[in-house]
């Protein structure tokens, strides 16, 4: 069965923003600064401190400070408890899926006798 990862609300809630998740998306190229991050949002300095403040409990993201400068950059691995959790879950539905299969196979073959 699926094995429990306390953290796991903290990332789905994490991903569950959409600016969050582009922003994650940007970091995939490069570590940036805040003020990068927040340029293409549109949003305000404070609002995407608050972003970055949630993707860095999640453990996605880490940010170093440099004098006045913050740089955020991903945290390699930070998704593969959401992963695993998944491809637990795809596997108990894919296997109950196929019996399901298999009922509705038979039920039908026996309907055609």
């Amino acid at each position: 069965m699926t094995k429990h990862y306390p953290d796991l609300s903290l990332l789905f809630h994490a991903l569950a923003d959409p600016t969050r998740r582009a922003t994650l998306g940007r970091l995939v190229e490069s570590p940036m600064r805040i003020t990068g991050l927040a340029e293409p949002t549109g949003l305000s300095l404070p609002t995407v401190m608050r972003h970055i403040s949630v993707l860095e409990e999640a453990g996605l993201i880490t940010s170093s400070k440099d004098g006045r400068i913050r740089t955020c950059s991903l945290v390699p691995g930070a998704l593969a408890p959401a992963r695993h959790w998944m491809d637990d879950h795809r596997t108990l539905w894919e296997a109950r899926l196929d019996r399901l299969d298999a009922f509705v196979m038979n039920t039908l073959k026996e309907e055609d006798r």
